[in-house]
């Protein structure tokens, strides 16, 4: 009977180990998305099928889903999953890689052809993050046509993505945008230069939620519902 007790003890507090062992959070994952009070993912093909009730019930408050890239490339599951994420009930948003070795017009023609924005919609986004050989030469003008385009087309001042040394050696001077910027694994985000505050935050590329099988971008609000709510297309 001792030795049953011994081995109970043994066993039972083995078992209480294992199970606070899978209660301690693993720092190499992101953030729970219950950290941050207005959260949303943005998502491409790469994200697969989507499961948007799911995402939705997860606590996904929008989503930014990219449409086009450059002056030819259509994303071949935004219309889907536009459609399906508004469908749930989701807020949505579109995006636009751009390429810098690209005409301006054209691929502003690119995408105001395939995205159609209406009132609560997020304003259009372009994603630029990336510059091809000797393109900083015209970069400024030609990002700003682009961008007065947008502005034009959807009545609403676009959104810039973009990272933070990036930025600050090549965007400096469009400060008057809404910003959202992508810095991980920090606790509190460093503002580029020409900026003096963040609208989107993107904290994590490698976040896990329920109806999506592999990771996804995370991002963050910086405001509330009401700060939200008015961001959006009227």
């Amino acid at each position: 009977m001792k030795c049953f007790r011994v081995m109970s003890i043994i066993i039972f507090s083995s078992m209480f180990l294992l199970s606070c062992a899978s209660d301690v959070p693993n720092k190499s994952k992101s953030l729970s998305a219950n950290e941050h009070n207005i959260i949303g993912i943005d998502i491409s093909k790469h994200q697969g099928e989507i499961n948007f009730e799911k995402v939705k019930a997860a606590g996904i408050s929008y989503i930014f889903i990219r449409a086009t890239d450059g002056i030819t490339y259509q994303d071949p599951n935004f219309n889907k999953n536009f459609a399906s994420a508004q469908a749930a009930g989701i807020t949505v948003g579109a995006y636009h890689f751009y390429e810098t070795n690209d005409d301006p017009a054209d691929q502003l023609k690119n995408f105001t052809t395939t995205v159609t924005l209406k009132t609560g919609d997020l304003p259009p986004v372009i994603d630029i993050e990336k510059l091809h050989k000797h393109d900083d030469v015209k970069l400024t003008a030609n990002l700003q046509n682009f961008l007065d385009g947008l502005e034009k087309h959807y009545g609403v001042k676009p959104i810039i993505y973009t990272g933070l040394n990036f930025s600050n050696k090549h965007l400096t001077g469009f400060g008057n945008y809404p910003l959202w910027i992508a810095e991980y694994e920090r606790k509190k985000l460093t503002l580029p230069n020409g900026w003096d505050k963040w609208t989107f935050w993107q904290w994590s590329q490698t976040h896990r939620i329920s109806g999506i099988d592999v990771d996804v971008d995370a991002d963050r609000f910086n405001g509330d519902k009401a700060s939200f709510l008015n961001l959006l297309i009227k």
